[in-house]
């Protein structure tokens, strides 16, 4: 049995998502010898588990193989939904666009990658297209270092020791040493800025959200095409108007999880 033994985990149900999570941006469609490769399944299992989830709508069978369907959005929206983290975002970045002119994102960290859970963009060729569950390597993201210098150093080593998810080779390869430097720079200054760590010609800056006990839970940055908007840009004008905005919706987010619960007729709500 794998993972730590416990006897109350459900091999199956893991298994069942190691299928969902080995589909990769840019490869629509797998054999399911290519799937029980990736992840370590026997095929007749890889199979089983393929039939189930094709019945439950999260995949489908095509010429080439197995292709995800939208349904498996429903898994990373209910997430999104259960924290109501669009709802508080959505009027400050909406606001924020309006005044520096360039797109704004909020994310949050998984593993070594960071994954954009609310977004409004302006529409800008840009050298990578983003939308809302979108994942890039942390560290060569302004939200990423953020999000990375907030961490305890036992759970920084544990974020920096896993690979990246995201499909996503940056342009930036940092040793620890570098990196170590980079993230005491952003927590010094309390904020972060990248000119094209990730791609050439994407720059953005970057400020902590946290909720109400202080604690980082997500950042918020403005993205530019380097091209269009210099690094001071980003610092002198832009980054004042991020600062209010991640200050405005980590504000917003306690008030919404401090919230009373509803009582309603048989229980909470």
């Amino acid at each position: 049995m794998r993972r730590d033994g416990n006897p109350e985990f459900i091999e199956a149900l893991a298994r069942g998502l190691d299928v969902l999570r080995c589909f990769r941006p840019g490869v629509p469609a797998m054999t399911l010898s290519e799937i029980a490769a990736a992840t370590g399944l026997a095929r007749p299992t890889a199979r089983r588990i393929l039939i189930t989830l094709e019945q439950l709508g999260y995949v489908r069978s095509e010429e080439r193989g197995f292709s995800l369907t939208p349904r498996v959005l429903d898994l990373g929206m209910a997430y999104v939904g259960s924290l109501g983290l669009w709802d508080l975002a959505a009027p400050h970045l909406r606001a924020l666009v309006r005044q520096t002119g360039e797109s704004c994102s909020l994310a949050q960290l998984d593993g070594a990658d960071v994954v954009y859970v609310a977004r409004a963009a302006v529409p800008k060729l840009v050298t990578l297209a983003v939308t809302v569950g979108t994942r890039f390597p942390a560290l060569q993201t302004s939200l990423g270092k953020v999000l990375l210098a907030a961490l305890a150093p036992d759970d920084l080593d544990k974020a920096l020791a896993e690979p990246s998810r995201s499909g996503v080779r940056p342009r930036w390869t940092p040793d620890r040493e570098e990196i170590d430097a980079a993230l005491r720079d952003v927590r010094a200054k309390g904020w972060s800025v990248t000119d094209q760590d990730l791609a050439l010609g994407i720059r953005s800056v970057a400020a902590p959200v946290r909720d109400g006990d202080g604690r980082v839970v997500a950042a918020v940055n403005v993205n530019a095409h380097a091209a269009e908007t210099t690094v001071d840009t980003l610092v002198d004008h832009h980054l004042p108007l991020l600062l209010r905005a991640a200050s405005a919706i980590g504000a917003d987010w306690a008030a919404w999880r401090g919230r009373p619960l509803e009582v309603v007729e048989g229980g909470t709500q």
